[in-house]
């Protein structure tokens, strides 16, 4: 017997009584008669969100306003204000972002110095500070509420509803919400094989990048022999760009751990596992009260809701090792050994945690879950398209107006996330630039470019397979046009080469070798047959690899070699860089207040690039130079730098 198989025969609680708890929330916010919400999710709190809400909750108790900062009793002044933090509310490029409840008004980039005027203006006087307002640079108008900001109006926010409103320390207001009553549900009034049945019916698949199809593995799991069997939320979320779980566990952990008990209940277990990463302190914290608290309570530990079967969920910190993502790594982790990949099959659901049958899902597709179980399957298929229904989180950074957390519906297309909710593209000067569009990364390191040539293509699991990208864990970087997909490619392959647990010798060897091949492209060094052996390269760690993550390591350079091969020759044919990123094949450059058009770099540049009247500045054509560096031995003024 496993260290954390126990006898767990003891004296049974009562069961949890969810509207009796619903009716406590409400009377401890009887004599509430205003919220201020503070975003504290980790964008926000990097940005000073702490020491506003410090501000706030100073000078509201010094304007004589009783205010409350935590609805634990229920003798409150009439006319309290009710002062609480949220998780991610997704807006990371405006934060810190204060709400006003119940006008709903959205203040954004707050600093501690607004505090003064928002108690005064606003919670006493009952004015909105407009220059507290986003402003939709599309229309020029000031936008009041989150349901007039593009950014957010166009969005379906299903598993991102309640992120951002609950507070993610309170589980009574979860449970008010209607927190843990689709657990209820699933414990006392259906079966395991009607819970596996309804996920199954709901075409939920998998949320991490895979897109399994969750109901299946479910199935999987409770078809095998044994009464010890576990789950485990997948929390270790290391794609560079990457925060859509840890912005779920920051914002509404109760959900994730609802959506644990839910799946225990559809395959048997009495023990679940969150495992996540130790760089996500503010997650840590969250879960692990959410845990204690849910066991304070009975909703967690022996006679769930009455039922006489236990549940337990224990939370693990990861090390931060990117291969722990992959399911048998993590699994070998939480028994304390390295992680490592393991040959499948078997498979987890078969074989897992101490060789028990397990089901591991990521956070994400947990916090999903509830929601099928409350609103049925046929709700969820209406969102999103046959094959993918319901929505998808995405992180979105890079060259675009507004960068932060959203959620789309699947079927939704490239264009409709760039340009209307993440308001466009913006250039090197961060001006508004929508012709500078050139490419998305979609999937993180696992994941491939989609270019312009994609902008209408509807964004689901089949469809981005089709074109050789995946949508991976959710991560999505748009770049402009002074971006170099050669970089980009080699910035995903030196994350992966470095996070490669090094077991198997095509991922190992091989990602070594193709960082090498794109810093020999990136240099100059490159040739004909560079570009062969890497690709040649790429297929083989693709296919011979041990895990999904080494698998599909090599995806980033495959499709740069595939959208963005005249730009990869580009830098081996012709040592040019089209982007001019390229510090070895930077084009020569004529300073114009040291030329003085005496032409005779010209006259010695052999492929005509050079143009200008005599006596006057001089230009290169950046297109037409071959970077031969006749110019700069030529000129006798020191006019002309470059690499050469």
């Amino acid at each position: 017997m496993n260290p954390h198989e126990r006898n767990t025969a003891t004296t049974l609680p009562g069961p949890v009584d969810l509207p009796a708890l619903t009716a406590l929330f409400d009377r401890r916010r009887r004599h509430i008669t205003r919220r201020i919400i503070v975003c504290a999710g980790t964008g926000c709190v990097a940005g000073g969100a702490l020491e506003v809400y410090e501000a706030l909750r100073r000078k509201i108790d010094a304007a004589g306003i009783p205010v409350v900062c935590r609805l634990e009793r229920e003798e409150h002044a009439d006319g309290s204000a009710h002062l609480s933090k949220s998780g991610c509310q997704g807006f990371c490029q405006m934060g810190p972002l204060v709400t006003i409840e119940p006008e709903g008004i959205l203040y954004t980039r707050v600093q501690p110095g607004d505090v003064d005027e928002i108690v005064d203006a606003t919670i006493i006087g009952g004015q909105v500070i407009d220059r507290l307002l986003y402003v939709d640079p599309a229309a020029g108008r000031h936008c009041r509420s989150t349901h007039d900001i593009p950014f957010y109006a166009r969005q379906q926010r299903t598993v991102l509803e309640s992120c951002g409103r609950l507070d993610p320390e309170d589980i009574l207001e979860y449970i008010h919400d209607g927190g843990y009553e689709a657990a209820r549900r699933a414990w006392l009034e259906m079966s395991p094989e009607a819970v596996c049945d309804e996920i199954a019916h709901s075409g939920l698949r998998g949320r991490g990048g895979g897109g399994f199809p969750t109901g299946r593995k479910w199935h999987l799991a409770r078809q095998q022999p044994g009464e010890k069997k576990y789950i485990i939320c997948n929390a270790d979320e290391g794609d560079p760009g990457a925060f859509m779980d840890r912005s779920v566990l920051e914002g509404n952990p109760h959900s994730v751990l609802e959506g644990m008990m839910i799946a225990a209940r559809a395959i048997g277990a009495d023990e679940g596992f969150v495992y996540v990463r130790l760089e996500y302190p503010l997650a840590v914290a969250r879960v692990r009260k959410a845990v204690a608290d849910a066991e304070r309570l009975g909703l967690l530990g022996d006679n769930v809701f009455g039922s006489g079967r236990s549940m337990r969920i224990q939370v693990v910190e990861g090390a931060g090792a990117f291969v722990c993502g992959e399911e048998t790594a993590m699994i070998a982790s939480i028994e304390g050994q390295r992680g490592m990949p393991r040959p499948k099959p078997p498979f987890p659901a078969q074989s897992g945690l101490w060789g028990k049958p397990t089901v591991i899902n990521n956070v994400e597709t947990l916090a999903t879950v509830p929601l099928i179980i409350r609103h049925t399957s046929a709700w969820f298929r209406r969102l999103g398209v046959e094959n993918s229904p319901g929505t998808k989180t995405f992180a979105l950074s890079g060259h675009v107006i507004n960068t932060g957390l959203i959620e789309v519906p699947f079927g939704c297309t490239l264009r409709q996330i760039i340009f209307d909710i993440g308001g466009g593209v913006i250039d090197e000067h961060g001006k508004l630039s929508n012709d500078s569009f050139k490419a998305v990364q979609i999937g993180g390191p696992s994941g491939g470019c989609l270019t312009a040539e994609h902008l209408d293509l509807p964004l689901d699991f089949d469809s981005l397979r089709g074109v050789g990208a995946m949508v991976g864990s959710g991560g999505l970087v748009a770049m402009n046009n002074r971006t170099c997909m050669v970089q980009m490619a080699r910035f995903f392959m030196q994350f992966t080469q470095n996070e490669s647990c090094g077991k198997c010798v095509l991922c190992r060897e091989g990602t070594k070798q193709m960082l090498a091949l794109l810093d020999d492209v990136i240099e100059g060094r490159a040739d004909a047959a560079t570009l062969e052996l890497l690709e040649e390269t790429a297929w083989a760690v693709g296919k011979g690899s041990l895990c999904g993550l080494g698998k599909t390591a090599p995806n980033p350079v495959l499709s740069t070699l595939r959208h963005f091969r005249a730009e990869v020759e580009a830098h081996v044919y012709q040592k040019r860089c089209p982007a001019g990123k390229c510090k070895a094949l930077a084009r020569p450059e004529i300073l114009a207040d040291r030329c003085k058009g005496c032409t005779v770099c010209a006259r010695k540049c052999p492929v005509n690039a050079i143009s200008g009247e005599r006596k006057q500045p001089h230009v290169i054509d950046s297109q037409k130079c071959v970077n031969c560096g006749a110019c700069i031995a030529a000129c006798k003024f020191g006019a002309i730098v470059g690499s050469n």
